[in-house]
């Protein structure tokens, strides 16, 4: 089968198709005949070695890429699934040769969903690896008041106001000034465009601050500065998190792979679809998501 590999470091131009043999399913897991993989800013990160400096990844001679995955079990094993069934997954193993840029995938059954109905694979790979880092950030704060969202027009971020929303909390949306009606649509009660002084200009909406921040702007002090004192802060990445300034909680998320927690997420939000290319155009979808601007995910199909 073909996949999508990295041997070297560097720009869109290392990625390589390599021919390899179909995986084989393990106990406990399923293999996926992929329909389509949606690219994510972390494999750029992945290609460019960044992970790798940061010692998020070992040094390996041969990296698979992909997260996210929509497709047909073909090879169901001992699992509950059966061959046939139209599913969603991700990968969180990033360390290994094979990713879902690939024509096979194969992934432990806990990692995978059915897909929801009325979804087509590339809709449906849009949603694992950012329902879940929405979910399971907010799954890290405990209030039921008032909670910020920055970045809410990105790919996470507009996945958090929804669930947040969906959860009765009252969302305070930062997002670029064009972006408010669709931040709004996602489910923000509040919205701030981008700019200095967020902190005085959320407090002037929310007297004292928000009980908890999800930053997944990268926002760090700035964001900070939004929350109360005693409340709680999320952090989107490593070397993110501020300093837990005025007893606030702050905390990271790492995202793990959570089939069940996946259905119940992908059952509320909407895919975002950026624009479907063929696999072998994996390096032209680096290029165009590393240039910014858009609005939902690049995927890729057979």
């Amino acid at each position: 089968m073909r996949a999508i590999v990295v041997r070297r470091f560097g720009g869109p131009e290392v990625l390589e198709t390599v021919e390899v043999p179909v995986p084989e399913p393990g106990p406990g897991q399923v293999r996926i005949r992929v329909a389509a993989a949606a690219v994510n800013p972390v494999d750029l990160a992945t290609r460019a070695g960044v992970l790798t400096a940061a010692g998020v990844i070992p040094p390996r001679e041969v990296l698979g890429l992909g997260w996210d995955v929509a497709g047909v079990v073909d090879d169901a094993g001992d699992t509950s699934f059966r061959a046939g069934d139209q599913v969603i997954g991700l990968r969180d193993r990033i360390a290994l040769p094979l990713g879902a840029y690939a024509d096979h995938l194969v992934l432990d059954s806990s990692a995978v969903a059915l897909t929801p109905a009325g979804l087509s694979p590339v809709e449906a790979a849009t949603l694992p690896l950012n329902a879940l880092t929405a979910v399971q950030a907010l799954d890290l704060v405990e209030t039921d008041g008032t909670v910020l969202v920055t970045g809410a027009a990105g790919a996470v971020g507009g996945y958090a106001v929804t669930l947040a929303h969906h959860r009765k909390l009252q969302v305070v949306a930062v997002a670029s000034e064009g972006d408010e009606a669709l931040v709004r649509g996602f489910g923000a009660d509040e919205f701030l465009p981008r700019g200095p002084a967020l902190g005085d200009r959320v407090r002037a909406l929310v007297p004292g601050g928000v009980d908890a921040a999800l930053d997944t702007a990268l926002l760090g002090l700035d964001a900070l500065d939004a929350v109360r004192g005693g409340g709680e802060f999320v952090a989107f990445a490593a070397g993110a998190a501020p300093i837990p300034l005025r007893g606030i909680r702050v905390r990271n998320v790492w995202i793990r792979a959570d089939g069940e927690r996946l259905a119940e997420a992908a059952g509320i939000l909407l895919p975002r679809v950026a624009d479907v290319l063929p696999l072998a155009r994996a390096a032209e979808a680096h290029e165009r998501l590393a240039a910014g601007g858009l609005r939902g995910r690049l995927v890729l199909t057979p």
